[in-house]
């Protein structure tokens, strides 16, 4: 029955591997048969099987240990999980055995918790403040002197001889009313006859001024009374002049109105007013305006401190004066409100529970309280022990939780290892773990950044969101605000880890983690609390350690970075960045030994760098694979041609091409044992044997057969191709091509493009012919692209330079000038 099974897939993957087969155009040629079915890597026999089978049950393995280790650590509280708890119905009447009393932590540390959140802040003066406030004040008062200083004096004249309200007037009447009582004063006057109270033409206060003058003439003599008229004209002059400056200084926070009432005061009314305006703000200041005072409340302060000696006519004025310039001058004293809140809170004393012996704890039937708990669970009653159902619940989370896991990684990133399961799982307990031990700070953001790095962002932030879940589910002692902290700086370090390619740069991004937690923190305590000032007094010293825990993750990821990658054998892009530095050791022994090999790598390596941008590849892993393909050379150096420098050819003088075939695919193994004594990763030194295959070493095979057909013997191929494997990334497929074709690229010193391009045609056709490339993961359309790359990047290398004439080389070498 088996013998049959097997003869039947043979011919089915004869059949297969007859007739699909299809002819490719390539650049308008026919380049090669392209095969598409991948025969050699199904194994239908018993190793194959048997190979599968070990896999699957190392991962089933694998996945219960997984589940069995998360369960143990997210289902920790069930362990010794009292059956009788705050809620429950009791299932009989319990009675305290003997006397006793029992602190009650948990309503103990919710009192002491609502104090400290609530405590009223303390306020302290800021002096800057204070003296900016004053500042403004003083300022408006010396522009008003100013003012007041030219247009004195006034009143210019007694008030017996010219009214307070008629010196008023006349000052700032327009000049046409002035003139006309002068005119209407002299003694020819055309309106001599008429009273000059009684005159149509004048208003009331023009009648009064008129009046008042006419009486101070008849009363006093002519000299007397030019005298006055002078003053008048004279102060009529700087009362101009003083408004011209209030246009030029625009003074805010008065009217037109306002100031004219300031410039009517006399001396005794002003100095009343500006002292008010200035012992009022002073009071005011002293006891202090907080920040956030309602505007009706300030007002109030400034009315009640208002001196009732002030003029009625200036005291709206110095109310809207005062109201302008006086601004909140209070901070928050944090250090003496978090000193008060630990206080107020270390007041609160532990709340206890007593009972008498025989005394009813709880009666049968009666719904459990917190006190009736405390009780029950000091005299051990509250039936401590495994609680079955909620490790069962907490394994189905479990389960469920990785099940998803699985089936997301599946998608996105494939590519796995079971060490890699391994490290997962280990990551994952770490936050649960944490949690048991009632610390509130979640590794969550060194999860976020240790995944991004070692495989991929979208992995990571799977992880993170999952892992928060278990931590929501495990833990009733970490707050929920903690949580989703923890939760935004792990994302932040999973999404932006993977795009950076130094440790400085992810220093950089453990500050923003921190600043991110800060953020959260503050703005989820503004949410919930009920004093928004408290948030700055009493939460943002929490906040602000919350942060620096985030940040100190982000260091501890760091730090345990390097020690995961040897174990794990992994790689991140910082690494990879470590290992492609010429001065390593490895490199530079290889420059050193073997300098022809050396120089190989480089122009291969700009090869495969080149064409691995370009088809969006991982650049780094294909730059350090390539500098270290080679480094089994360093074996042998002198059995490899690009490290003779034109000494006789070492293969020569052996004439035997079956040894010259065992120097020539010496230089895999002894690259791996090298790769193996330096410490290189699995991915890296995976480049070693891939980047061969199991091409045949033609030179030495057509060499070996010539030399059998003159002894009749029979050459195995085998004998003369590499170990392999094939090419298993596309990474490694770039290499291969890269590798073959950098001998020829470089001895192609004077060919066209086309000419170039057309070499490469034949090595991708010889290797994609030999299957080489069939696991790589590269598509047929991509080969074009490749090799196009390769054109372009051997046309930089083999730029051309100007001719110099003769003449001009011997004058550059004379003036040494010539670079």
């Amino acid at each position: 029955m088996m013998k049959s099974w097997h003869s039947l897939i043979q011919k089915i993957e004869g059949w297969r591997y007859k007739y699909q087969h299809h002819k490719f155009t390539w650049w308008g040629g026919n380049f090669f048969d392209q095969t598409l079915s991948k025969s050699h890597s199904c194994h239908y026999g018993q190793s194959g099987r048997k190979k599968h089978h070990t896999r699957l049950r190392n991962f089933i393995v694998m996945l219960v240990l997984s589940i069995t280790a998360l369960t143990s650590v997210v289902g920790y509280r069930f362990y010794n999980q009292p059956q009788l708890t705050v809620g429950k119905i009791s299932p009989l009447t319990i009675r305290a055995p003997y006397s006793a009393q029992f602190e009650d932590t948990q309503t103990t540390l919710e009192k002491r918790k609502q104090v400290q959140t609530g405590v009223v802040p303390i306020l302290k003066h800021n002096e800057e403040l204070t003296r900016e406030s004053t500042s403004k004040l003083e300022s408006y008062l010396k522009q008003i002197d100013e003012l007041r200083n030219i247009t004195a004096p006034f009143p210019f004249a007694a008030p017996q001889d010219l009214s307070l309200i008629s010196q008023k007037y006349i000052r700032f009447c327009p000049e046409s009313e002035f003139k006309s009582v002068l005119a209407s004063l002299k003694p020819n006057s055309s309106a001599q006859n008429l009273t000059l109270a009684k005159r149509p033409d004048f208003n009331l206060g023009l009648q009064k001024v008129a009046a008042e003058l006419e009486t101070y003439k008849k009363n006093n003599s002519e000299i007397q009374f030019n005298t006055l008229i002078a003053q008048i004209t004279l102060t009529r002059y700087h009362y101009s002049q003083a408004w011209k400056n209030i246009a030029q200084k625009n003074i805010t926070h008065l009217d037109e109105k306002e100031l004219i009432i300031l410039l009517d005061l006399t001396k005794t009314e002003w100095k009343a007013t500006k002292n008010t305006i200035l012992q009022t703000a002073e009071h005011i200041l002293i006891q202090g305006i907080p920040l956030g005072l309602p505007s009706n409340l300030l007002e109030q302060a400034v009315t009640a401190q208002l001196n009732p000696d002030i003029p009625d006519l200036t005291e709206p004025i110095a109310y809207n004066l005062l109201l302008a310039t006086l601004q909140p001058n209070l901070e928050d004293d944090k250090n003496a409100t978090r000193n008060i809140a630990e206080k107020a809170a270390m007041a609160i004393n532990s709340v206890v529970v007593e009972v008498e012996q025989g005394e009813v704890i709880v009666e049968q039937g009666e719904k459990i309280t917190q006190a009736n708990f405390v009780l029950l669970d000091g005299f051990q009653l509250s039936q401590r022990g495994v609680n079955w159902r909620g490790l069962e619940l907490s394994a189905m989370i479990v389960g469920g939780i990785v099940s998803l896991f699985l089936a997301i990684q599946r998608r996105i990133y494939s590519s796995i290892r079971h060490r890699d399961y391994l490290l997962l799982c280990l990551l994952a307990i770490s936050a649960p773990l944490l949690s048991i031990f009632a610390f509130p700070y979640t590794s969550l953001p060194a999860i976020g950044l240790l995944v991004s790095s070692f495989y991929i962002p979208g992995l990571a932030v799977c992880q993170v969101i999952l892992v928060a879940v278990l931590v929501m589910f495990s833990s009733q002692s970490v707050s929920s605000i903690y949580l989703l902290s923890g939760l935004v700086g792990g994302l932040i370090a999973a999404i932006f880890t993977g795009r950076l390619r130094s440790r400085e740069a992810i220093s950089k991004l453990g500050i923003a983690v921190g600043l991110s937690q800060i953020a959260v923190y503050l703005f989820a305590n503004l949410i919930i609390s009920s004093s928004a000032t408290t948030i700055w007094s009493a939460i943002l010293p929490d906040a602000t350690v919350c942060g620096l825990f985030g940040l100190a993750w982000i260091v501890v990821a760091i730090g345990i970075s390097p020690y995961l990658e040897r174990c794990f054998d992994l790689i991140t892009p910082i690494r990879l960045a470590e290992l492609s530095n010429p001065n390593l050791p490895l490199l530079k022994r290889l420059a050193t030994e073997a300098p022809g090999t050396f120089q190989h790598t480089m122009f291969v390596s700009s090869l495969a760098e080149a064409a691995a941008r370009e088809l969006n590849c991982n650049v780094e892993l294909v730059r350090a694979g390539t500098l270290y393909h080679d480094i089994g050379k360093m074996h042998d150096p002198l059995g490899f041609i690009e490290n003779q420098m034109g000494d006789p050819n070492k293969h020569d003088t052996i004439d035997d091409p079956w040894i010259s075939a065992e120097i020539i695919k010496k230089h895999v193994s002894e690259g791996l044992a090298i790769a193996r004594k330096y410490g290189l990763p699995k991915a890296i030194r995976d480049f070693i044997p891939q980047h061969q295959g199991t091409l045949l070493i033609v030179y030495f095979y057509y060499q070996a057969k010539q030399k059998a057909q003159e002894s009749g013997t029979i050459v195995a191929e085998a004998d003369f191709r590499y170990a392999g494997p094939v090419p298993q990334s596309r990474e490694a497929g770039i290499l291969m091509l890269a590798d073959g074709c950098e001998a020829a690229l470089r001895s192609l010193s004077d060919a066209t493009p086309k000419q170039a391009l057309a070499t490469l045609q034949k090595i991708f056709k010889s290797r994609w012919q030999d299957r080489q490339l069939v696991d790589s993961g590269l598509n047929y359309d991509e080969l074009p692209v490749i090799a196009e790359v390769f054109i372009r990047v051997w046309q930089q290398f083999n730029h051309k330079r100007i001719v110099y004439p003769q003449a001009a080389l011997d004058l550059a070498a004379k003036n040494n000038q010539l670079n």
